[in-house]
């Protein structure tokens, strides 16, 4: 608990300084307090939990798991050949100068207001940092190991999996909490800029009614909904790499 306590006293802090300015504001429309919010919160909870939660986890949830399995074969194609990498690094790379919001439009007129066009952003934005770092992760393998174990009559399916793997693991679990709150990120974004249901729909709808604490309502939510994710990868990484602490 001590560990945590220079963090909760920050965030006690700043929610305490932005209680105090919006109230000197005195306008919800422009900047709500965090009272305001959680007493919005509490008031839309019906809509927000029952509907529009579920339907941005769908998405993010959908969209992570295509990223998930697209990062690593991404990552474990340009590790198995050089030739691969320099043809697909640069394109990965590129893919991310591409804005969202320019190219999120497109697939909407593609996909229409379906699920794929919203999971389509996501991937966009989250299949990057989980195929550079596992990638990344494959490359700090110590030579020396690969040829020990070469050495031993291992084979490159051998290496792979007894020695690049779990020396990925750890990148492979960072990759993963950088790009669930992208994922999430990702998800709203495509919702705000044309969907039916979900929070960041929601949170446009709010603005249209110039409902300050209506619009921050869904993204509170959202942050929560990210951190509680972020915190359960990082109990599974304790536990699946428990000699983490001893390089």
């Amino acid at each position: 608990m001590k560990k945590h306590l220079p963090s909760v006293i920050l965030a006690v802090v700043l929610l305490l300084l932005w209680q105090g300015i919006a109230m000197m504001i005195d306008a919800a429309y422009i900047l709500p307090s965090p009272t305001q919010i959680c007493v919005r919160l509490w008031e839309l909870r019906e809509p927000l939990f029952l509907v529009h939660l579920p339907a941005t986890m769908k998405v993010t949830a959908i969209g992570l798991l295509i990223s998930i399995v697209l990062g690593i074969l991404l990552a474990v194609a340009m590790d198995a050949n050089e030739k691969v990498e320099r043809a697909l690094y640069p394109v990965i790379v590129a893919s991310q100068t591409i804005p969202t919001t320019a190219i999120a439009p497109l697939f909407i007129l593609w996909f229409g207001y379906s699920i794929w066009s919203k999971v389509l952003v996501t991937i966009l934005i989250t299949f990057f940092p989980i195929a550079i770092t596992v990638f990344d992760g494959f490359k700090v393998t110590k030579r020396e190991m690969e040829e020990l174990l070469q050495t031993y009559g291992a084979t490159k399916a051998d290496i792979f999996w007894k020695l690049k793997l779990p020396t990925a693991l750890p990148n492979f679990f960072s990759a993963i909490k950088m790009a669930i709150p992208l994922s999430v990120i990702g998800a709203a974004i495509a919702e705000w800029l044309g969907a039916q249901e979900g929070l960041g729909y929601f949170s446009k709808r709010m603005m249209t009614q110039l409902d300050g604490a209506g619009v921050f309502a869904p993204v509170v939510l959202l942050s929560i909904t990210a951190m509680l994710a972020v915190g359960i990868i990082t109990v599974l990484e304790y536990r699946f790499i428990k000699w983490r602490k001893e390089i």
